[in-house]
């Protein structure tokens, strides 16, 4: 998806293409967080940590890092980062995190999933078929469980009452 971004390009055009990539994952992140009745002034958090995110994950998987850890790095920052400006602005990290990771779900793998599985059903189990979809389906449960996981990490490390030892 991301591996044919810049391929013999310069520095700028994978600087243009980042731009890009932030700019439009903002704005499924400020999507979200309207439905989720984000208080105003944290809309530009959402879509910042939004941007951030999603940009840093496709620069991670320019870099060949595969995708499943670019999505739990990029999940770690979008926490980290919420944890931040949560102390900061005294609200929930939820509030900032939650619609900012909305835009690196993964729908593309899990559409293919449920259309092998349509295939399946009607032309017949096939070993390719079959393949394509378990494929898709351990893609997508990595990849979600990337992101919970990234998420989860700040507040197992920052909000922890009992010493670790």
């Amino acid at each position: 998806m991301f591996y044919i971004l810049v391929v013999g390009g310069n520095k700028m055009d994978l600087f243009f293409i980042l731009i890009d990539d932030m700019f439009f994952a903002a704005i499924p992140a400020v999507g979200f967080a309207l439905i989720f009745n984000v208080p105003k002034k944290a809309l530009k958090y959402c879509a910042i940590l939004g941007a951030i995110g999603h940009g840093f994950r496709s620069f991670l998987v320019y870099v060949d890092i595969p995708l499943v850890f670019s999505t739990f790095f990029a999940a770690t920052l979008i926490g980290f980062a919420g944890v931040y400006i949560s102390k900061r602005y005294l609200a929930h990290p939820k509030v900032f995190t939650v619609a900012a990771v909305i835009p690196m779900i993964p729908g593309v793998p899990a559409y293919r999933s449920m259309i092998a599985i349509v295939q399946i059903n009607h032309y017949g189990s096939s070993p390719q078929l079959f393949s394509q979809m378990v494929d898709n389906f351990v893609q997508t449960g990595f990849l979600l469980g990337a992101l919970v996981f990234g998420l989860a990490l700040p507040g197992l490390l920052f909000y922890r009452h009992r010493p670790v030892v």
